[in-house]
């Protein structure tokens, strides 16, 4: 199916020809069309070798407990978001396939009732959900993922046949939903005992500190000892709500875009403000409520404790993702900043902490992570926040994780979390120029040499990030080369670990945003590019993008297209699903600076002065025509979340609001 990519009548969008030869062609540029091209070899490569006809992947064996199903769909997690950026034509409909192959797969293996995980965490439910919300931005007139959209989300309305949502006490009536409703416990493997032999469980310590008889970890190896443990976990941790279930509201918001059905506005405003409003009053972000809407009913009255909350296993990790989600998506719903308090409250909780130290002198639950990242400068002290709170206090101490931080300005692009940015920057004691070669499951983490850049102090940062993601492409082929592993053998996050598709820094560079938050985030953009004479989403062939400059009033993109003969017509829409307005364009005949002279620290930057042309849009579309060999460097005046964003973007009525 064709894309509807209809963005209202055609001759009201404002039409730009660029008259700039580029001269030879920016090494960034050449780059970046590489990139694209090797991504196309690489996630043909993993179709091939790790699917079956259908889309499933290919694994044998059984899956006795509810964790796993976000290991299936991780494998692909970006592949949706590849063609958005540009990715091959074919490559849609090889995710829709992937994506229905695992959910059939998943449903044989008894996770999934009615397409939907019959219940579990909303940490990993989130993370299985990104292939989703990319399908549903990359092609939102397919007709089918609109009713899953719809049908998934209304589960959780007030109401709703599964009885998720309590409207009265405002609370999701269990950490582990989904298709079968609120699910109680945590799953057999727990419940019935949670013993001393997982090694994989014990670096992040007891999931509660207060049991009777269980003071450390090795106790735990008395069976009776950890079957209280497991009855404890089921009947305190697998009751009530708990933060994470704030990224619930990124599905709602993901149905409420196609046609803005009042009842998942309304829902997801009234569901973040509970959460702000226990914030207030607790004076920090909880992340537990019992079934009658109290905060600690079943921690003795503490704000900490629940499951996947602030003791155990991640902490800010968790807590911090689902508070960006939730706040984020009452924002969208209600173009109104007011709900990012929420997202700033855990932030600014483990930083009123932080200290200096070095990585490893205290036992830490993720040194094993923030080695490779930092590499030699992890031998030297850098700034520490604590992740983790319990009945000691604080602890857990690590870098920040600076994309949160990040996510928080990019949003709101206010000044107050700008300030925030300058004094994790300050704080950090490692270099922001720096580009290191390292990949998680995320696919994220290079957002400190991306804000200099954007900064004005790290102009090697294009072509630098360029060369790395295609160094971490053909590394990822060259593992997947050597990989002789049966599927009888296959462990859960082997997919995943092998997945060569890599988007981290087209991201940044083309559509001016971070990496999806991947606890659950929709794909977010500040510019969203269209192929108009393919009628679909991307950049086209043979074009190349560069965002500059974002501030809070404006955006600098340059493109570029590297054909000798074939001119490209390519739709730039402000905003993933059109949410901010351009009041106006300005662009200049003469070639432009590379860099702009500012503060280091200030991420807003002033754009540079308007130039030779300018054109008033007021609207949220415009297109440009790229002769052979031409380039253009835009400067557009915007009004962030000036109109309400949506899937499906004929004409974008104003917010009712100033």
């Amino acid at each position: 199916m064709t894309p509807d990519l209809t963005i209202g009548p055609a001759p009201a969008v404002p039409a730009i020809i660029a008259t700039t030869p580029t001269g030879p062609p920016p090494a960034w540029a050449v780059l970046q069309r590489r990139l694209f091209d090797d991504l196309d070899t690489a996630w043909r490569a993993f179709s091939d070798r790790y699917t079956e006809a259908d889309g499933r992947l290919r694994h044998e064996g059984t899956i006795e407990d509810r964790d796993g199903a976000d290991d299936f769909y991780e494998a692909f997690f970006n592949w949706p978001a590849l063609y958005l950026l540009g990715g091959a034509d074919d490559l849609l409909p090889a995710v829709k396939r992937h994506w229905e192959g695992v959910t059939a797969q998943l449903t044989e293996l008894g996770l999934f009732k009615d397409e939907f995980e019959r219940g579990y965490d909303w940490f990993h439910q989130g993370e299985a959900l990104l292939m989703f919300y990319g399908i549903c931005a990359a092609d939102p007139a397919d007709e089918a993922f609109r009713r899953r959209a719809v049908r998934f989300a209304e589960q959780y309305l007030p109401g709703s046949g599964t009885g998720t949502y309590d409207p009265h006490a405002r609370v999701v009536r269990a950490p582990h939903n989904g298709a079968d409703g609120p699910r109680p416990g945590l799953g057999p493997q727990w419940d019935d005992g949670f013993a001393a032999d997982q090694p994989g469980m014990r670096v992040y310590g007891l999931p509660l500190q207060d049991v009777p008889g269980i003071e450390k970890w090795e106790d735990l190896d008395d069976p009776a000892l950890a079957v209280r443990m497991g009855h404890a976990m089921r009947d305190r941790l697998g009751r009530g709500d708990t933060a994470v279930n704030l990224a619930a509201t990124a599905l709602a918001v993901n149905a409420w875009l196609y046609d803005h059905d009042p009842r998942f506005s309304s829902w997801v405003t009234e569901y973040v403000d509970a959460w702000r409003e226990r914030a207030g009053a607790c004076g920090a972000m909880p992340d537990n409520v019992g079934l009658t809407g109290t905060v600690g009913e079943y921690h003795d009255g503490r704000w900490f404790g629940g499951h996947y909350g602030w003791t155990w296993p991640h902490g800010v990790h968790s807590v911090g993702a689902a508070a960006l989600v939730g706040a984020i998506s009452a924002c969208l719903v209600a173009g109104d900043l007011a709900p990012l308090d929420l997202a700033r409250r855990p932030l600014d909780q483990v930083w009123e902490h932080r200290r200096t130290g070095l990585i490893g002198k205290e036992p830490a639950s993720q040194d094993h992570t923030w080695r490779p990242i930092l590499q030699g400068e992890a031998e030297h002290p850098v700034g520490l926040l604590p992740t983790r709170v319990g009945l000691q206090g604080w602890f857990d101490h690590q870098p920040a994780q600076v994309a949160y931080w990040t996510w928080l300005w990019w949003f709101g692009m206010q000044d107050q979390d700008r300030a925030r940015l300058h004094a994790l920057r300050d704080e950090a004691g490692y270099d922001w120029t720096a580009v290191r070669a390292f990949r998680g499951k995320e696919e994220a983490g290079h957002e400190p040499p991306w804000l200099a850049y954007l900064a004005g102090d790290n102009p090697g940062y294009p072509e630098a990030a360029l060369r790395l993601a295609l160094a971490q492409v053909s590394r990822r082929m060259a593992l997947i080369d050597a990989d002789d592993t049966p599927p009888e053998k296959t462990d859960l996050h082997h997919w995943q670990r092998l997945n060569p598709v890599v988007t981290e820094i087209l991201t940044q560079l083309t559509t001016g945003a971070p990496q999806s938050i991947y606890n659950g985030g929709l794909p977010l953009a500040r510019l969203r590019w269209f192929d108009l004479d393919a009628g679909r989403p991307g950049l086209p062939a043979d074009v190349a993008a560069l965002v500059e400059h974002l501030g809070p009033a404006s955006t600098t993109v340059r493109v570029v297209n590297l054909a000798l003969s074939r001119t490209r017509r390519l739709g730039l829409r402000a905003g993933a699903f059109g949410e901010h307005l351009i009041t106006t364009a300005h662009w200049s005949g003469a070639e432009a600076r590379d860099t702009y002279p500012g503060d280091a620290h200030d991420y807003r930057i002033p754009a540079p002065e308007p130039t030779d042309h300018s054109l008033e849009v007021q609207g949220n579309r415009i297109d440009v025509t790229l002769p052979p060999g031409h380039g253009i460097r835009l400067v557009l005046d915007m009004r962030l979340n000036a109109l309400t964003p949506a899937h499906h973007v004929p004409s974008h009525p104003s917010r009712s609001h100033p």
